[in-house]
């Protein structure tokens, strides 16, 4: 992998692969990934944020609220 990841982004990311949102049918919601990593949701969503930046997850706009998944 080209960039390193901060301890947050790992634990984001393995949570992301551990509720299986690993494809668009399968996306989760950020509540859905700070449920299972622990941690506030506003810092969960900032690090979601870097991730999509880094291309590692996809976010898909909904209706209501994003869903998230990983792409790599």
């Amino acid at each position: 992998m080209a960039e390193e990841l901060t301890p947050i982004e790992s634990l984001v990311l393995e949570a992301m692969k551990g509720i299986g949102a690993t494809s668009d049918e399968k996306k989760k919601t950020a509540d859905d990934i700070a449920k299972k990593c622990n941690r506030p949701k506003g810092i969960v969503t900032n690090t979601m944020v870097s991730l999509v930046q880094k291309n590692l997850i996809k976010r898909v706009v909904r209706e209501k609220s994003s869903g998230y998944y990983v792409i790599k």
